[in-house]
This record gives C-alpha cells, sequence and structure tokens, in this order.
C-alpha cells in the first residue's frame, strides 16, 4: 500500500491577533522570520499513522496549517501497513501507557513485521527526502522509518505523545520493543519529562505539552443557533432547528453538515433543556468509556438535575491505526443492555460519522459546547486533548487524576480530578458540578484562561521552531544510499 500524503491547508499566524497585543504578535512574528529564513530549502516531513479519527491526526494537520502559512514547506505522510501491522502498534501503544492490551508477543516475528512495514514505507519516502530536511516522527507506528531517514541526512526527531508515570512490566517490555529503532534520533519530544525512559539518552529529551488550535473547526466559537441545528440536524438532542446547521471548515470556507449520527438510546433523545454529561472520545479500553456509563448510572435522577449522558465516539470503521475499536464499542453497547432500565433511558451511545473531517469537528465542536458537564474518566492518558478542548470552551469539567491530565488541571480550580477506579468518586464529583452552577462556572472560567496562557498551538509551534533552529545548525554525516529491494 502506497504511502498516503494528506492534503494541508494554509493558515495565516495573523488569526492570533485577536488572542495577543501588538507587541507580543510583533515579537512572535520576528522570532517566526527567523525561523523561515533557517528553513528555506528544506522541507519539515511529518510521518504518522492517521490523518483522521485522533488527537495527533488533529495536532499534526494544525502545526503543519500555521507553519505552512509561516512560509515554511512543511508536509505530512501518513504510513500504511495491512492489518496485523496496527494490531502490533496497538499492543505497543497500550504497553506504553502500562496495559498488557490483548496479551500479544512482541517477540522476534513482530519485529520482523514492524520493520518489514517501516523498510516499505521508508522505500517510498527516501527519494524525496534530502540531507538537511526535518523528520518529526510520531509515536510507535512509524518508529522503524527513524534509521533510514537519518541515514539520508534528515534531523529525526521522535515524538512520543503517550507514556506512564511510572514503569512496570508493560512498559518496560514496550520500551525495549521500540529502544533500537530510536537511537539515530537527534532528539525525543515528550508530553511530560516523566515520560521519557531511561533507555533513552536524556540528553536528547523535550518536552513540548501538546495544544489546540483555537480556530480549528472543533475549537471555534458557535452561535447557540447554530450549536442546536448541528445537534438537532444530527439526532443528538430533539430541539427546533431554525437554521441550517452551518459552521466555518478548517480554511475558512462555510460548510453545512448533512451526515447524521447513529445513536443507541432507549426511548427519545433529550431535550433542548436536558442538562448533558459527555464524554468525546475514541472507542479505546484506555478512555474507560463502560466505567463512565456505569459511574453515571450510580447517580440518582434527582441528584443527577436529571441530566443524561452522552458517550460519543467516531465511526468504528473510520480510524484505520485503531483495530480494537470495533470490539470495544461493542463491549460498551453489552454494558449499556446490562442497565437497570432507569439509567439506561439517561444513557445515549453516539457514533459520528468521520468521512468530513471538518464536519465531524463541528459535530463535536457543538456537543462539547452544549454539554452541561465534560468528563475524561481515562485509566492512563498521555496528555488530553479532550479536557484543552473542554477547558477552551469553558464547560466544567471532571477528569482522572492520571498523565498529563494532571499537568492541566489543579483540582477544584480548574476542574475536579478523580480515582478513575472508584466509581462512586466520578458519580459524585459529577453529581457536584451538576448541582453547583456557581462553582462550576468558576472552575469553567480559571479552565479557559490556563488553556490561553498553556496551551496554544501557537505555543507548541515556536517550541519545535526552538528545537529544529538546535537541530539544523549541526551537519549531519549522509549515509545515503539506495533503498533496498522489498
Amino acid at each position: 500500500m502506497p504511502l498516503h500524503f494528506p492534503n494541508v491547508s494554509l493558515l495565516p499566524l495573523g488569526r492570533y491577533a485577536s488572542l495577543y497585543d501588538r507587541e507580543q504578535m510583533r515579537r512572535i512574528n520576528a522570532r517566526i522570520l527567523e525561523l523561515r529564513g533557517l528553513l528555506e530549502g528544506r522541507v519539515v516531513w511529518n510521518i504518522s499513522s492517521s490523518a483522521v479519527g485522533g488527537g495527533v491526526a488533529e495536532m499534526v494537520r494544525s502545526l503543519l496549517a500555521y507553519a505552512r502559512g509561516a512560509g515554511v514547506d512543511a508536509r505530512w505522510a501518513v504510513v500504511q501497513g495491512p492489518p496485523p501491522f496496527f494490531t502490533l502498534t496497538k499492543r505497543l501503544h497500550n504497553a506504553i501507557h502500562g496495559s498488557a492490551g490483548d496479551g500479544s508477543p512482541l517477540g522476534a516475528a513482530e519485529h520482523a513485521l514492524f520493520e518489514r512495514i517501516g523498510r516499505e514505507n521508508a522505500f517510498e519516502l527516501l527519494p524525496m527526502v534530502r540531507p538537511g530536511d526535518i523528520a518529526i516522527v510520531h509515536d510507535p507506528q512509524p518508529a522503524a522509518m527513524v534509521t533510514p531517514l537519518a541515514r539520508a541526512g534528515a534531523h529525526v526527531i521522535w515524538r512520543c505523545h503517550i507514556g506512564h508515570d511510572e514503569a512496570n512490566r508493560e512498559v518496560e517490555h514496550g520500551w525495549r520493543f521500540l529502544e533500537p529503532y530510536l537511537q539515530d534520533a537527534e532528539a525525543y519530544v515528550f508530553s511530560r519529562a516523566a515520560y521519557a525512559p531511561s533507555v533513552l539518552d536524556s540528553a536528547r529529551v523535550t518536552v513540548i505539552p501538546p495544544s489546540i488550535d483555537p480556530f480549528s473547526t472543533k475549537n471555534q466559537t458557535l452561535p447557540a443557533s447554530a450549536i442546536v441545528a448541528i445537534l438537532a440536524h444530527t439526532g443528538i438532542i430533539e430541539g427546533p432547528a431554525v437554521e441550517p446547521p452551518m459552521f466555518l471548515r478548517e480554511d475558512g470556507t462555510p460548510g453545512r453538515v448533512d451526515r447524521y449520527a447513529e445513536v443507541l438510546r432507549q426511548g427519545g433523545p433529550p431535550t433542548l433543556e436536558t442538562p448533558l454529561v459527555v464524554q468525546v472520545s475514541r472507542w479505546d479500553r484506555l478512555k474507560d468509556p463502560v466505567g463512565v456509563l456505569r459511574g453515571f448510572a450510580r447517580i440518582e435522577a434527582s441528584a443527577a438535575r436529571c441530566a443524561e449522558l452522552v458517550l460519543a465516539g467516531p465511526d468504528v470503521h473510520s480510524v484505520a491505526d485503531d483495530p480494537e475499536g470495533v470490539a470495544v464499542y461493542a463491549e460498551v453497547v453489552a454494558a449499556w443492555h446490562e442497565l437497570a432500565d432507569e439509567p439506561r433511558h439517561r444513557v445515549h451511545l453516539v457514533s459520528l460519522p468521520a468521512v468530513d473531517v471538518d464536519e465531524n469537528a463541528a459535530m463535536v465542536n457543538a456537543l462539547q459546547r452544549h454539554a452541561s458537564v465534560i468528563v475524561q474518566k481515562s485509566l492512563h492518558e498521555g496528555f488530553g486533548l479532550t479536557v484543552t478542548e473542554a477547558m477552551w470552551k469553558s464547560r466544567p469539567i471532571v477528569a482522572s487524576a492520571v498523565g498529563g491530565i494532571q499537568d492541566q488541571i489543579d483540582d477544584g480550580r480548574q476542574g475536579l480530578l478523580v480515582d478513575p477506579r472508584d466509581l462512586d468518586a466520578f458519580a459524585r464529583a459529577v453529581a457536584r458540578l451538576l448541582g453547583e452552577p456557581t462553582f462550576a462556572h468558576q472552575l469553567a472560567v480559571e479552565a479557559e484562561a490556563r488553556v490561553r496562557e498553556r496551551y496554544m498551538g501557537l505555543h507548541s509551534l515556536l517550541r519545535y521552531g526552538a528545537l529544529i533552529e538546535s537541530l539544523a545548525s549541526r551537519t549531519r554525516t549522509v549515509e545515503r544510499a539506495a533503498p533496498a529491494p522489498l
């Protein structure tokens, strides 16, 4: 299967002028001009495993669009492979998060498959790579491409979006598998310092927290009428769609939500006035959708102020690099059927179409902005972009005290943090935010301010620029050779 090269729009950095004062923007533009001069004639390659369906794809798309808007030749390559390859990389993903996943082996046969797919993808990309180019390789899936890219003369950065605060048997198992493929990277980027394993050279480690684009389709401000129109059209809520379900696409052109959500529910949709508790995530066991469902069911209807739960995720057939999605969604459906009749009437399972990336993002945006409380009850979480999205939209949040979420939220200040395995504590926290609107609003205001201060996409762009500047000043020893025959 050939490499996929997604189209990336061009976005102007001037968008951020509405968030920063004139002097701040002057300094930012001067810095961008320096970096653009440094990168003249070079390509900044980003290599990942999917163009849709997850936070990594969203961040890559956004950062590349702004880099291109700043005059940088930034390109995106998405690796391809057969289903067994993505089953293996999902196993690695789970291991780095400290979980055994499906428990499958990580032995010689798995190394052979991993290297073969890396070699096949590198074979196609290397003719386009020139000495001095920058290659940012994202996560385990394309890690076997690091050495071929380095030998072609590229400055290679391996960017890991996942991790676990404490080493256990599975974490060590995963890193032992990956370590041989990472030695030729000049830099390693992690979301938290605690995620960097001891097997990697600490002098090459840089911490860059993930970020959001506040102007993206998923995060742009939506008028109340558009929120209602989108949610009513998709079938998520019952309401009068008084205008067409419109939004702005990533490139600034108008878009309309035409597709419908697939919803499993008992009875009718929530009304416009019904408070909604919402979790939006992939159908992934580490996001614990079954735990969210069971925890919410412990809240009495009266304590929940008659709120209803919406568990939403992408259509399970739309995410190529997540082979467990179908099985996890089936587990959630089974758990939903096991609920008593009363709480089952208050729980809605929503699958959002992802054929059109912008349309999907508009649906998520509307759902998050309409939520009374947003939850992210992950068992493990590298960072938690859905948490940042909720914070930016000034929504009250209940999230797990795990991973990078602990950097985003100070418990009791920007949201409430809970032990993800304590369903009673989760239920109490959700009920508190539903029952104390003044307190919930206070948390939401502080949450938005923290994102503005720490997690804007422009922050990430400048941090990557500084790292690339340090690497580009070095001279690479080129070992370019014709790719080995497949």
